[in-house]
């Protein structure tokens, strides 16, 4: 275990955890006294109907979601709405690897799938809430990935889903893009096989990391528009450090790994033998797929392909300079967008 206070109550609470005691894998073994951080905001009404469930996306807490999605007046209104925010495996406040005793190194901590993430969000909402539906399951990038995994998975329960800047099977291309994010973390010499003392050891592969994210998590409209300068910046250099690497550094090396391990794998169509048709023809849900017309890594060709398979949904493409970082909300009028189209999909009967 190594200490690392930016995953604290402080900074990214106030949530809680739930044990799930011995959690076993898809890929084999268990991780034992398996926790799930989470987080509730409003109040569950006598029907247990108004239930959303919020997810994370790599490297993202309950608290960001929070900050960019939820609250008063917006589409995920917790005077309206029971919304549970549950941490994924492997992001720092759930069981991960840099806070779970089994593991003092990357290769020590088991290979987590989203389809594990998902069992254990199940088991967390029946056991612990006792919920039977959920209004709508939301939020993007791997939280896309977990929203298709859910709405496949249990679709008796999902009622509505939006699957926002993100695939319900893992491209080539985004798997090889992944793949670098994992090398500039590996290559640094002093990450030692995982076996580093902090994460301050490996501030050069995580400086790297955020780098492949400047090229690939912006557009190039972003940098031809100075769109840096609504964010309160000077210059891309100051954008890279203060934004991107400043974000970065101070995450777990070995939590990145394990996120980015299950970010390349995520695939529904492994309950149907590799069909993909098949298995996003199990969803019932009313489904919003949302990509974001300047994504680099979930471009929307790759989402309409996936949306064409799926019953009553449609697609909504939302406008962003930002490309996939447009996600962390800085951009108001793309919230905006993204309240427009969740308060639509929540006043669909269904």
């Amino acid at each position: 275990m190594r200490d690392n206070p930016y995953y604290s109550q402080a900074n990214h609470g106030p949530f809680e955890t739930y044990r799930l005691g011995s959690f076993s894998l898809e890929e084999g073994g268990s991780i034992p006294d398996c926790d799930l951080a989470y987080a509730t905001f409003g109040q569950l009404n006598k029907s247990k109907s108004n239930a959303i469930l919020v997810l994370t996306w790599y490297g993202g807490t309950s608290k960001i979601m929070e900050q960019a999605y939820i609250g008063q007046g917006r589409a995920l209104d917790p005077e309206k709405y029971f919304i549970i925010c549950v941490n994924q495996i492997g992001n720092g406040l759930s069981s991960s690897p840099h806070n779970h005793p089994c593991s003092s190194a990357d290769s020590d901590f088991p290979k987590v799938r989203i389809g594990d993430d998902v069992v254990a969000q199940h088991r967390l909402l029946t056991q612990h809430f006792e919920l039977e539906n959920l209004a709508l399951v939301v939020v993007g990038s791997m939280g896309a990935q977990q929203t298709y995994e859910w709405a496949v998975r249990y679709p008796e329960m999902v009622k509505r889903a939006a699957a926002i800047a993100g695939t319900a099977q893992n491209t080539d291309h985004d798997f090889l893009f992944t793949a670098s994010l994992v090398d500039a973390i590996t290559s640094d010499p002093k990450w030692r096989d995982g076996k580093y003392e902090s994460h301050l050891d490996v501030v050069a592969g995580l400086k790297r990391h955020a780098g492949i994210w400047a090229v690939m998590g912006l557009s190039t409209e972003f940098y031809q528009t100075q769109a840096w300068r609504d964010m309160g910046l000077d210059s891309v250099e100051q954008f890279q450090t203060e934004f991107l690497e400043a974000t970065f550094t101070e995450m777990d090396p070995n939590n990145l790994l394990c996120m980015a391990w299950k970010w390349q794998r995520g695939d529904v169509a492994r309950h149907t033998a590799g069909d993909l048709a098949g298995a996003l023809a199990r969803i019932s849900a009313k489904t919003f797929v949302m990509p974001i017309d300047e994504d680099m890594f979930f471009p929307p060709r790759d989402c309409v392909r996936e949306q064409e398979l799926i019953n009553d949904s449609e697609i909504r493409v939302l406008n962003s300079v930002c490309g996939h970082v447009a996600l962390f909300g800085t951009e108001p009028q793309f919230l905006s967008q993204v309240d427009e189209n969740l308060r639509e999909l929540l006043e669909c009967d269904v």
